[in-house]
């Protein structure tokens, strides 16, 4: 049975929607760095999901090539996930979506090195068609943080990141966003066939003790 990072790590992919703390250890991804408004048709964000996909798959179905990957076991592709900042603020301005920075990210096995990544960007660039070179292999140590379950459209995030600054002030914790340490997000719904208000996003934030 192939290996599924939500059903083997529940805790970081299907929180309550209540807030929670947890410590992240150490995870590796195909990454894809760029800003912008993520909601720009043909724009740098939507393109960056196409590379991650690309070279996401080309890793998983490797072991029908001719390229082998030492310790590959079959596994299901995570959900896409990204980090999200903008200059000169704590967190992120929902309104403000043309001033974003963001890293895209799909999660990797542990087997899949860096070395790997550049071989699926290659192929995939060849295969697909398209430039794959902006992938690369990120390792985040996310650490100690909070989280929450986000029921519905991404715009209404404020609100449920407002339940989580609450539940903080209440558990001696304040956020701790700088130094790599950003707003971070799971999408867990396939936004293309499923209506916003259906939609589940993991929202996480760096914290530390006040």
């Amino acid at each position: 049975m192939a290996f599924d990072f939500r059903k083997e790590y529940k805790e970081f992919y299907m929180p309550k929607d209540r807030p929670q703390i947890v410590t992240v250890p150490p995870a590796n991804y195909i990454a894809v760095r760029g800003s912008g408004d993520p909601n720009e048709e043909g724009g740098a964000y939507k393109q960056a999901i196409g590379v991650l996909y690309a070279v996401a798959y080309t890793l998983k179905m490797s072991y029908k090539t001719d390229y082998r990957i030492e310790g590959f076991y079959d596994y299901v592709v995570p959900p896409l996930e990204g980090f999200w900042w903008q200059d000169g603020i704590e967190g992120v301005d929902c309104a403000a979506k043309s001033a974003f920075n963001w890293i895209s990210v799909i999660r990797l096995p542990d087997f899949i090195t860096g070395e790997n990544v550049g071989w699926a960007a290659e192929t995939a660039s060849a295969k697909k068609k398209m430039d794959c070179s902006p992938a690369e292999f990120l390792t985040v140590d996310e650490g100690l943080c909070a989280q929450i379950m986000h029921h519905g459209p991404y715009d209404d995030e404020p609100a449920t990141v407002a339940l989580m600054d609450e539940f903080l002030a209440e558990n001696g914790y304040v956020n701790d966003f700088g130094g790599g340490r950003l707003h971070h997000e799971i999408y867990l719904s396939d936004a293309r066939k499923t209506p916003p208000e259906k939609w589940k996003t993991v929202i996480r934030h760096p914290i530390r003790r006040a």
